[in-house]
């Protein structure tokens, strides 16, 4: 216990990010741009060579582009169709994704994708299948409305 205590004691908490900075954000929005149009070509561009994904609570995990690349591929999702609100978790960029859930085409809260970033790629996404996370995020059950 002592050498944890000092352990911590040790560590500048003032130093560890609480929001991303301005590089990971721009990361996020070329992000953002391609998965609402669901590019997977341009979602996979952005990414490290050794990249993984996650889907907690799935037992997904898949590493490197090639592997990634044929997942996405293999899902079927028409662009233009999801909304995606930028937040943060962690000191990492992250987004929130509402997603038609019915014919009426009414928009429900859907996914968290958390975005871990090395050197200008995303080296791990982190997409959390838990509309329960929304409100922790402060994030509202049904998106605003996209003004003009």
């Amino acid at each position: 216990m002592r050498r944890a205590r000092s352990a911590l004691e040790a560590v500048n908490l003032d130093a560890v990010p609480t929001e991303p900075t301005e590089a990971d954000r721009e990361l996020l929005y070329r992000y953002i741009e391609a998965f609402e149009r669901y590019d997977v070509d341009s979602l996979v561009a952005l990414l490290h060579e050794d990249a993984t994904l996650s889907m907690p609570p799935f037992e997904l995990w898949l590493q490197g582009i090639p592997d990634i690349r044929h997942f996405l591929a293999a899902i079927e999702v028409e662009g233009d169709r999801d909304r995606v609100i930028e937040v943060a978790a962690n000191g990492c960029p992250a987004l929130a994704v509402y997603r038609p859930a019915s014919p009426s085409g009414m928009l429900e809260p859907f996914e968290i994708h958390v975005l871990e970033i090395a050197d200008g790629r995303i080296v791990t996404i982190h997409a959390f299948l838990e509309p329960a996370l929304f409100p922790v995020f402060g994030l509202p059950p049904i998106p605003e409305p996209i003004s003009d």
